[in-house]
C-alpha cells in the first residue's frame, strides 16, 4: 500500500510541476514580454478629426 502511495504522489507531483512551468510560461509571453516591445504613444497616433468641423464655411442658422 505504501508503495502505491509514494506512485500516486510522485505522478501527482509530476503533472503539478508541468502545470506550473506552462502557467510560468504563459505568464512570461503575456505579461513580461510585451512590455519589452511596447511602443510609446502619442496623441497625436488616435487624432481623427472630424469632416463635419473641417468645414470653411458657416452655414448661417435662421432662428
Amino acid at each position: 500500500m505504501c508503495d502505491t502511495l509514494k506512485k500516486i504522489l510522485k505522478v501527482v507531483g509530476i503533472i503539478a510541476a508541468i502545470a506550473a512551468v506552462a502557467a510560468g510560461v504563459y505568464l512570461l509571453i503575456t505579461k513580461v514580454l510585451p512590455c519589452k516591445n511596447k511602443v510609446e504613444e502619442d496623441d497625436q497616433s488616435d487624432y481623427v478629426s472630424c469632416s463635419c468641423c473641417d468645414i470653411d464655411d458657416p452655414v448661417p442658422v435662421e432662428a
